[in-house]
């Protein structure tokens, strides 16, 4: 069996910086430490610092019963309502945003106040998307699918700044932005799909093209690695969708010549290793 794996694969510049980030704090042995959600969508990565006593807040409302501590903010960001809420509760607070999520927050905040209508281009229920709509100062239109970009009616020559999350598909952005465009709007357009998901989509799109099988490899709730898949799936039927070597099943590849591996921007180094050994092996 011959194996391709994707350069691209794995962290991504701000995962890798909000990981540190944690890990650097869990060093510095101020407890206790928590997490405003997962700071990434991989369970390994989360599990690891869990045990190091890193918790996890699942809600506001656990945040609101925060009395001391540090809360590291994730990579996806936050609306500035929880910045304001870890302020007044007198807690600690380390912002991990990836820098390309903070570019956006400034861009919606900018642009609300000077009166234009937001569009996002994304994933209604994703955090990173939660988080870019608590910086409009009025409520933010979610665009995710053809229909919802053709139900959107809003009155001709309205000002309008269309912006995307950074892990959204490249070519569904594409698409999406060219219904909005026969709307008549007075509209900014600006692609805020950051550079390494564009070149992992566009890698992971050419290696599945030519292999026999494909593995991508992330956390079950990972919006990019679910993208990813969904990309390969279309150029190679025998797309697996993985989240450890623990997944892999080698009886479906025994068989198979080339196999491509490509992983999400959550997925440590260490996993996409562990399952190219087990494909070598």
């Amino acid at each position: 069996m011959q194996i391709k794996v994707a350069k691209s694969a794995g962290f991504c510049f701000g995962v890798q910086r909000a990981v540190d980030t944690v890990y650097e704090q869990v060093e510095k042995g101020i407890c206790p430490i928590y997490t405003y959600g997962p700071i990434i969508h991989n369970e390994v990565v989360v599990q690891d610092l869990e045990e190091k006593g890193v918790k996890v807040l699942e809600s506001r409302d656990e945040l609101e019963h925060l009395t001391e501590g540090t809360v590291i903010i994730r990579s996806h960001g936050v609306g500035k309502e929880i910045y304001d809420l870890i302020q007044s509760r007198g807690l600690n607070c380390v912002d991990a945003t990836c820098p390309f999520v903070k570019k956006i927050h400034r861009t919606v905040e900018k642009e609300s106040a000077s009166g234009r209508q937001i569009i996002i281009i994304g994933n209604d229920k994703h955090p990173e998307v939660e988080g870019i709509k608590g910086w409009c100062h009025t409520p933010a239109i979610v665009v995710e699918s053809v229909d919802q970009a053709e139900a959107c009616e809003l009155p001709e020559n309205t000002l309008v700044c269309i912006v995307s999350q950074t892990t959204f598909n490249y070519k569904k952005f594409q698409d999406l932005v060219e219904i909005l465009d026969k709307k008549r709007y007075d509209k900014i357009v600006v692609n805020t799909i950051c550079n390494a998901t564009e070149e992992r989509q566009t890698e992971a799109r050419q290696i599945a093209g030519e292999v026999d099988a494909m593995i991508v490899i992330g956390g079950s709730h990972s919006s990019n690695t679910q993208k990813l898949f969904e990309i390969c799936r279309k150029e190679c039927e025998n797309t697996f969708y993985i989240q450890t070597v623990r997944d892999l099943d080698m009886e479906v590849l025994r068989s198979t010549g080339l196999v491509g591996i490509t992983a999400g921007a959550s997925t440590p180094k260490k996993i996409i290793e562990e399952v190219q050994t087990k494909c070598q092996s």
